[in-house]
């Protein structure tokens, strides 16, 4: 407390706002706490700003920078290649696994069924066309089915890993 009195003349230096205070009534000008201005801080031009710096006595040095040169990084290419076996999409990763991916369309509706070579298969999407339900058993990560069903009629779509491939079978049963 004793330092911002201390400093509350430096502070208190004329400032346009500080005209309120010489208006008081004579024997309230010293009573505290004052509210104190506003400090605004402004920067004079640079050509009239004064400068803190001892004039330079010798020459300055030059200096000579040089960039390195560059060169483009090597890169490995990251996308795998993808071929099409039977109707499915094949990537194969880095590290061997194939993925294959196969778009089915039904009249009961839409599948997309993904299936890997670590023996899982996987619903990627299913929408069923207008009045169809559809309805997705798995009873082993290997094997799947997507029904797409309305009274009496259904649309199945029945995939499997099986002899280190894909196999998918589609059927219609009633009418």
């Amino acid at each position: 407390m004793l330092a911002s009195v201390a400093i509350l003349p430096v502070l208190r230096t004329t400032a346009p706002q500080d005209g309120a205070l010489a208006q008081l009534p004579a024997g309230k000008t010293d009573s505290f706490p004052a509210p104190l201005p506003a400090v605004t801080e402004s920067k004079a031009p640079a050509e009239t700003a004064p400068t803190t710096q001892r004039p330079r006595t010798t020459a300055p040095t030059k200096t000579t920078t040089t960039r390195p040169a560059t060169t483009a990084p090597t890169t490995k290419a990251t996308t795998p290649q993808t071929k099409t076996e039977d109707g499915w999409t094949v990537t194969t990763a880095d590290d061997g696994l194939r993925t294959y991916v196969r778009s089915f369309q039904v009249e009961g509706g839409q599948a997309v069924i993904k299936m890997t070579s670590d023996s899982v298969v996987t619903l990627v999407t299913a929408t069923p066309a207008e009045g169809y339900a559809v309805q997705k058993v798995q009873d082993s990560p290997d094997n799947m089915a997507v029904y797409f069903n309305e009274t009496n009629h259904s649309f199945i779509i029945h995939a499997t890993w099986w002899d280190d491939r894909p196999f998918a079978e589609v059927s219609e049963i009633g009418q």
